[in-house]
């Protein structure tokens, strides 16, 4: 039996090698190429394991160990019995490298640089991110989760554009729900928590004019999370939170383009509730919705 290791790939830390075995009469040959390039990873894995990982890290015995590989059995037993292999836990199920394509690819969809119902090619987008395709792909699932890009059959992912019913319908439910949270943040205003909302809203203000809108993108989503807390209705919270996903890109133009008037409206929703005002905290947060969308309130 000749034993080729074929890939290495990191789970929550540590390093996994999997081996695989092939008759002697198979034709099975492990490319040179293929071959350098798995040891290329090992080694870069050895030396992450000696930066500072500790005993989470993988443990490989020496820098020899690696270089000496070769299609022998005895060859690759060392490295086989020096890296540890835990058991994968469900909260790793998307490694740190598809967690950076993620917020990579959300930062340029959101920040126009990517458009509305552009095609986002595999290839392409691994090429330029110097990634294979495998976590490019996983990204762009955890996107359509998101709504912000859709995937169909026979055409790909594309970024999502959505009908004017679907803005409709979107812009009503989140406007309502929105009225809800800041009803039940006035009712239940904690003062430690109204604190932490004020610091939000005075970064927010001063970044309004001529700010990065990234910044200005990830602090209305902090403002809101904020408001939530003091609302303390965790069946609400995840609600609007997942909801805001799906909305983030329907809303984004405004974060760009209108940052001043955003937070003046902040700051009289976070008065109002700080005043105890549930009615008129409810009536600021929805006609802050349909402000953001550019619409008028439904009736």
């Amino acid at each position: 039996m000749q034993a080729h290791a074929r890939f290495l790939r990191e789970r929550g830390g540590f390093a996994e090698v999997k081996v695989l075995t092939h008759r002697n009469d198979a034709p099975a040959p492990v490319k040179t190429e293929a071959r350098t390039a798995f040891r290329r990873e090992v080694a870069q894995a050895a030396r992450q394991g000696r930066g500072g990982r500790g005993a989470q890290g993988p443990r490989v015995e020496s820098r020899d160990t690696i270089s000496s590989m070769s299609d022998d059995t005895e060859a690759t037993r060392p490295l086989l019995e020096a890296i540890d292999l835990p058991q994968r836990r469900l909260g790793e199920s998307h490694s740190p490298l598809t967690r950076l394509i993620v917020d990579q690819l959300r930062e340029r969809i959101l920040s126009g640089t990517i458009a509305g119902g552009e095609r986002l090619v595999e290839a392409r987008l691994s090429e330029e991110l110097g990634v294979s395709r495998m976590p490019v792909r996983e990204a762009l699932r955890q996107l359509a989760s998101e709504g912000i890009v859709t995937i169909e059959p026979r055409r790909g992912a594309t970024v999502t554009q959505f009908t004017e019913e679907q803005v409709r319908e979107l812009v009503e439910v989140r406007a309502t729900l929105e009225g809800l949270n800041a009803r039940l943040a006035a009712r239940r205003h904690d003062p430690a928590k109204i604190a932490e909302l004020q610091a939000i809203l005075s970064e927010g203000v001063r970044l309004s004019e001529g700010g990065d809108p990234m910044v200005l993108i990830r602090l209305n989503e902090r403002f809101h999370d904020a408001l939530a807390n003091i609302a303390s209705n965790s069946i609400l919270r995840d609600i609007m939170r997942s909801l805001r996903d799906r909305t983030a890109l329907l809303f984004a133009p405004l974060n760009r383009n209108h940052g001043t008037r955003i937070w003046e409206e902040h700051a009289a929703i976070l008065r109002a509730v700080i005043a105890g005002d549930s009615e008129l905290a409810a009536l600021l947060a929805t006609r802050h919705v349909y402000s953001a969308a550019q619409m008028p309130p439904t009736p």
